[in-house]
């Protein structure tokens, strides 16, 4: 009998456990979702103003749990400012006081689809209507409790998107990688935010092969690359620049053999001009996992790289109304 209450005991105890651990990771999964600050053309309004409201939603965006790097700049947090009073003070000097009505919304700049909107009245006053505008914004709190509520509604409505869409996004990067388009293949799936698990760890499936595709073609652009810089400055500056540009290069590349070739002829070379071993090793993992965590993170940054490189869509907010 002791024995069994000992039991129950256990499992009892693991099962609360269990429910702990789970219930934590939900409560840290919207903090997995970082939004991009989006700051539309808005008839009017200062430059130095319109710089004060991106900061301001990169603001809302980190005190709300959702700021960081966004792999994928397509779910925005933005606004609306609209003009409700302006007035001269009789003051002297006299001063230009604002009342503006500003509208957050949370989005997906893609779809130019609304998942969550906020109002917020704010007032200032400045020596002129740029500093009055900046005042305004400066007096919306980040944490106002309606922010928070928008904030977190849209993140819900994030991953609600890629609960549904991940077949259609699994399918998409295959298809972008079969046209040789890997960075933007790795792009879609390394977007996939790790809150959505089933989604995420199935992206993660799917980049492997993809990632190798993109490290066999970028070994052979840099390798080509190398032996164009060596063909022009043979001696060891060139091998400097030689060693940083096969540096990246993912040890288990297709070209690697000739990559190590290559490699024997600059030292060859380096050893009979300058009587010295050119000291260049490609890196070398300890094992098998390190260098998977090394091809996860080199495919994110491949990733990030293309939607850094790619334009800012012009979105007309007032559509989001």
């Amino acid at each position: 009998m002791k024995k069994l209450f000992f039991l129950l005991s256990i499992f009892l105890l693991s099962n609360k456990i269990l429910v702990a651990q789970n219930y934590e990771s939900k409560a840290d999964d919207y903090a997995r979702i970082a939004l991009h600050a989006y700051v539309p053309v808005i008839s009017g309004m200062p430059d130095a103003a319109r710089n004060m409201l991106r900061s301001k939603l990169e603001q809302i965006a980190t005190q709300t749990g959702a700021g960081g790097n966004a792999v994928n700049p397509r779910f925005i947090i933005t606004a609306n400012v609209t003009v409700l009073s302006k007035d001269i003070t009789a003051t002297a000097p006299p001063m230009t006081a604002l009342t503006l009505e500003v509208t957050f919304f949370i989005g997906d700049a893609q779809t130019k689809t609304k998942y969550a909107s906020a109002s917020i009245q704010a007032k200032g006053v400045g020596s002129n209507e740029t500093k009055a505008y900046i005042e305004c914004l400066k007096n919306i709190k980040p944490t106002a409790p309606e922010l928070k509520n928008m904030v977190e509604t849209g993140k819900r409505k994030i991953i609600e998107y890629y609960n549904s869409q991940c077949d259609f996004i699994l399918k998409k990067a295959e298809s972008l990688a079969s046209q040789n388009r890997y960075e933007e293949a790795l792009f879609e799936l390394m977007s996939v935010p790790d809150v959505c698990k089933d989604c995420y760890h199935n992206a993660l499936s799917a980049v492997g092969p993809i990632y190798k595709k993109y490290a066999d073609k970028a070994c052979n652009e840099k390798l080509n690359a190398a032996k164009a810089t060596w063909a022009g400055q043979p001696n060891s500056d060139g091998a400097k620049k030689v060693a940083q540009i096969l540096s990246g290069i993912d040890p288990e590349a297709a070209c690697i053999p000739d990559v190590n070739a290559f490699v024997e002829e600059v030292k060859t070379k380096i050893l009979e001009l300058e009587k010295r071993d050119w000291d260049f090793q490609m890196k070398v993992f300890d094992s098998a996992v390190e260098l998977e965590k090394q091809r996860i993170e080199a495919a994110r940054q491949v990733g990030i790289a293309f939607g850094n490189n790619q334009p800012e869509q012009q979105i007309n907010i007032d559509l989001w109304k």
